[in-house]
Formats: C-alpha cells, sequence, structure tokens
C-alpha cells in the first residue's frame, strides 16, 4: 500500500513537473505572435521592437507591465495594456494620443493632445488644426491647460472656424477666427452657454464678441 501511494505521488509530481516546465520553462508555449491592436499612425514595427518580447519566450514568464512601460515610451501612445492570448500569442493594445492643437516651437509645430503633450514635432502645422499662442507652453501651465480646455469644448462647427487661440492667464482666453474675427472667451467654465450665445452672435456683423461672461455679452 504504501508503494502504491509513493508511486501515485512520484507520478503526480512527475506530471506537475512536466506541466509547469512545458508552461515555464519550454518554447513549445513560448511566443510565436505579437498582436498590435489600435495603432493608426505608431508602425507596428516600432512597438514589437520596443516590446523586444524574444521569440519563443515561454509566454508565461513574459512580465507584462514591463512591456507596457517600454512601449509607453513611445510618446504618441496615451496608454497600453499587454495580455497573453493562449497559447502563443502576446497581445498589445495600444491607445494613440490625438492632436487637438499646435504650439509654435523654434520654427517648427508642435503637435499637443489634449493633456498639453507634445506627440511629434513637424516642420509645417496641419491646417485642421488651431494654433496656441502662449507665453509658457506646457502640461502645468494654467494657461495651457485653460487654452485646451476651450479647445476640447468647442463643436465641430465653431472649431473649424477657428485659426488661433490665445491665451494669457486661465481665464484670459480669446479665439482669433480664420476671416479675422475675434472671441474673447474669458475662462474656460460655462462652455455650453458660451458656444450657444455665440452662435447666433456670430450671425452678426462685427470685429470683436465677447462671450466671458454668456449673461451679458459685448459686440464691436
Amino acid at each position: 500500500m504504501r508503494a502504491r501511494t509513493l508511486l501515485i505521488v512520484l507520478l503526480t509530481a512527475c506530471v506537475v513537473g512536466s506541466a509547469a516546465w512545458l508552461v515555464f520553462g519550454s518554447p513549445v508555449l513560448g511566443v510565436r505572435s505579437v498582436a498590435i491592436v489600435g495603432n493608426l499612425t505608431v508602425a507596428t514595427d516600432e512597438i514589437r521592437r520596443r516590446a523586444a518580447v524574444p521569440g519563443l519566450q515561454p509566454l508565461a514568464t513574459v512580465d507584462l507591465a514591463g512591456v507596457e512601460g517600454r512601449v509607453m515610451e513611445i510618446r504618441k501612445l496615451a496608454a497600453v495594456e499587454v495580455s497573453r492570448s493562449w497559447p502563443s500569442t502576446l497581445t498589445i493594445e495600444v491607445v494613440e494620443r490625438e492632436p487637438v492643437a499646435v504650439v509654435p516651437v523654434n520654427g517648427k509645430a508642435a503637435l499637443i493632445d489634449r493633456e498639453g503633450v507634445v506627440t511629434e514635432i513637424r516642420d509645417v502645422a496641419p491646417p485642421r488644426l488651431p494654433v496656441l499662442k502662449l507665453d509658457r507652453p506646457g502640461p502645468a501651465d494654467p494657461a495651457t491647460r485653460a487654452a485646451l480646455l476651450v479647445v476640447n469644448s468647442l463643436p465641430p462647427d465653431l472649431a473649424r472656424q477657428v485659426d488661433q487661440i490665445r491665451a494669457t492667464s486661465a481665464d484670459g482666453v480669446s479665439l482669433l477666427l480664420a476671416d479675422g474675427r475675434q472671441v474673447v472667451w474669458g475662462a474656460p467654465d460655462q462652455a455650453e452657454a458660451k458656444v450657444r450665445v455665440l452662435s447666433t452672435l456670430l450671425a452678426k456683423k462685427a470685429r470683436i464678441y465677447d462671450v466671458s461672461s454668456p449673461d451679458v455679452v459685448t459686440v464691436k
């Protein structure tokens, strides 16, 4: 009876050991493909290169957090999630940063997302993005954050008319429209009311529309 019990224990240990080796030490369940999901402008090859996962590395031993950290070094990415897809695929799902405005820097055009993070620098600014005029551009600058809040609050039909956005302070935002008219926006709050009022005011011929206080507007 003891011999039988010992045999069962040994067989169980062998099975467990073999299974552990198969999962954690064998290339049988190794990484054979890296699937990239969600990228539109960032090259798939660049993401794979940053991931730096050796082929046939046991899938179970891949450091998911480490891969996420390396891929997140690509500044065009806002989020990265890495998961295992058994038996042999590592899946990397990314969310790209979407540029919403342009900041002129040393004769170049820095594209920034809604959080003020520079996604890329180009020689020429894309015509569809408004240009931000700021004294100290950056994610921590109150004027920058205010300008971006205004950018993100504009409906598409109004946003298409905006050529530049000037922010001298957190409550000193103004818009320059493509036709030369100016909108004094003020602070980024009450955006919905300001958009509603401005949509009506733009039908009136004027140079300056002050909607900084949407209850009491001024047209010049």
